[in-house]
């Protein structure tokens, strides 16, 4: 088990899609014991297959045993229920990318968990200031953003609001490089540092395809083969979810208020018709 300062042990997780199970997995896999929450019942089923398939993958490289595998999905226990976090000693909630659902959720963690527990949004683009201030505990509110696929990805932006303590910083960073990770301090604004940057530019690449510019695959193409990037833009973005960039994107453009970050109308009408991208089957690319 982990050592860190005020023993935390015990970790909830609130959401069991691509993120939330991601995270559950590290989690269960570095010692904690996990309490995965979702909304139904095939939600949490598809995500605890989703850890069990990831692990037998590692377990077939040779990174991790049967046994610690077995070990590791015995620590994540799945509910229905927010109340069941309520002996958490951390909280980490990967909910849809929507303040109105998160807020709510703070809301209702804030007073169902004791005071002194830290509440982490792996949000990566919503103001951590604006969840913080639905509690009654902004000084331990603050940002734990993974990165996709989160068994992998090294990366973990850690993002202060305006009221987060130092303690609150320090367990978190501590928490971060307890889990193998690399923790990154960020300061609170619209996208952080990671989709500030990222989102804008997968943007511009759909401006190029409506603007017929060139297709997809040449968009890629030339990223691939021009910028040593591993995947073009619009093949990434049909990996993180062409809903997630539009709602990532009308954030940037609330927050920021730059008419730069306009969304793409070509990825508002893709959304609208369902094509969500690798998860729906369809995006720029058939899957």
């Amino acid at each position: 088990m982990p050592e860190l300062e005020n023993e935390i042990r015990h970790v909830g997780v609130i959401g069991a899609g691509t993120m939330g199970n991601g995270i559950a997995h590290v989690l269960a896999g570095t010692g904690f014991d996990v309490t995965l929450c979702e909304v139904s019942e095939d939600a949490l089923a598809r995500g605890m297959a989703t850890i069990r398939k990831n692990m037998d993958r590692q377990v077939g490289k040779g990174s991790l045993t049967e046994a610690a595998r077995d070990s590791a999905i015995a620590r994540i226990r799945g509910v229905l229920n927010r109340t069941e976090l309520r002996d958490c000693d951390f909280v980490i909630e990967a909910a849809t990318e929507r303040f109105e659902i998160k807020r709510e959720i703070f809301r209702e963690l804030d007073a169902i968990t004791r005071p002194e527990v830290i509440l982490a949004s792996n949000t990566s683009s919503i103001s951590i200031t604006r969840l913080a201030a639905q509690t009654g505990r902004p000084d331990r509110v603050i940002g734990m953003h993974f990165f996709n696929p989160v068994p992998v990805m090294k990366l973990v932006e850690v993002i202060r609001g305006l009221q987060t303590s130092q303690d609150t910083y320090d367990r978190v960073r501590k928490l971060g490089e307890s889990l193998e990770k690399t923790p990154v301090e960020v300061n609170d604004a619209a996208g952080f540092v990671s989709n500030r940057v990222l989102m804008p530019m997968l943007n511009e690449a759909m401006f190029a395809v409506m603007e017929g510019v060139a297709t997809a695959e040449a968009v890629d193409q030339v990223f691939k083969l021009g910028m040593a990037h591993p995947m073009g833009p619009l093949t990434l973005a049909d990996f993180i979810g062409l809903d997630v960039c539009l709602d990532i994107m009308r954030v940037l453009e609330e927050g920021i208020g730059d008419p730069k970050y306009r969304p793409c109308p070509l990825l508002v009408r893709m959304v609208d018709a369902g094509w969500m991208g690798r998860k729906s089957g369809r995006g720029f690319y058939k899957y």
